[in-house]
C-alpha cells in the first residue's frame, strides 16, 4: 500500500503581493522553497489562515531573500496582502516508509525562517 503524506511545509508565511493579471501559481522566495525542499514548478496546497480559502496550484521561485509571497491569478481573489498562509506539499510514501518525518520551516511575519 501507498500513502499520500505531508512532505514539506512553510508554516504561516505572510502574503506579500497579489497579481490578478497573471495566468496562475503562487511566487515564492526561492530560499524559502529550498529550505522547505519544494521544486518550483512542483503542485502545492495553499491554506490562507485569515479567510479559510484552500485552493492547489504550482510554486514559482521568487528573489532569493526577497521574503515574497505573491498570489497570482486566479489565487489572487482568494486573499489580501498580509494574510497568513500554510504552503504545503505531499507526497507518496511505501508502507515501510510510514512514519514519514515532514519538513516544515516555520517563518516570522517578513517570511524569515526563525
Amino acid at each position: 500500500m501507498q500513502r499520500i503524506v505531508l512532505r514539506a511545509k512553510i508554516h504561516r508565511a505572510t502574503v506579500t503581493g497579489l497579481q490578478l493579471e497573471y495566468e496562475g501559481s503562487i511566487t515564492v522566495d526561492a530560499g524559502l522553497l529550498e529550505c522547505a525542499g519544494i521544486a518550483p514548478g512542483e503542485q502545492v496546497h495553499v491554506l490562507n489562515l485569515n479567510n479559510g480559502a484552500r485552493f492547489v496550484t504550482y510554486a514559482i521561485a521568487g528573489p532569493r531573500d526577497s521574503g515574497q509571497v505573491v498570489l497570482n491569478g486566479p489565487a489572487a481573489r482568494l486573499g489580501s496582502v498580509g494574510d497568513r498562509v500554510m504552503i504545503l506539499a505531499y507526497g507518496i510514501v511505501g508502507e515501510g516508509e510510514i512514519p514519514y518525518q515532514s519538513r516544515v520551516v516555520v517563518v516570522d511575519e517578513h517570511n524569515r525562517v526563525v
